[in-house]
């Protein structure tokens, strides 16, 4: 039975100590948010980055093409009535990455931009 419970311990130690990737860990894929919010919907736009305008988010990828596409993929604003818009920058093992046609910002170049920014409720 010692012998039992001895295993599953360290079972349990190897699997918490196995790599793996979070979100919040640090990768090689940095990825910077800004919002630009709704007059009066600031809270809830900054909120996905714990209440601040700006943050940079961690993303797994294994190569600059991996982030490139995760950094276009943050460009999503879901949000029409609360955040008007995003810039999203990306680096890659601290190197700055660029559009496809040399822009820093992601979203620049988001195909569906026009149906997802500036929406804001007209006062």
């Amino acid at each position: 039975m010692k012998i039992a419970t001895l295993l599953m311990g360290l079972s349990f130690c190897a699997l918490s100590l196995a790599p793996h990737v979070r979100a919040e860990d640090k990768t090689d894929c940095a990825i910077k948010y800004t919002r630009t919010a709704c007059s009066g919907q600031e809270a809830e736009s900054y909120k996905k980055c714990d209440g601040k305008k700006s943050c940079l988010k961690y993303e797994p990828a294994t190569s600059a093409e991996q982030c490139k596409q995760a950094a276009a993929a943050a460009c999503v604003n879901d949000r029409l009535t609360i955040t008007e818009s995003k810039v999203i920058n990306a680096t890659f093992q601290g190197k700055p990455l660029k559009t496809t046609s040399g822009k820093d910002d992601f979203c620049a170049e988001y195909a569906k931009r026009a149906d997802e920014y500036n929406h804001c409720a007209k006062k």
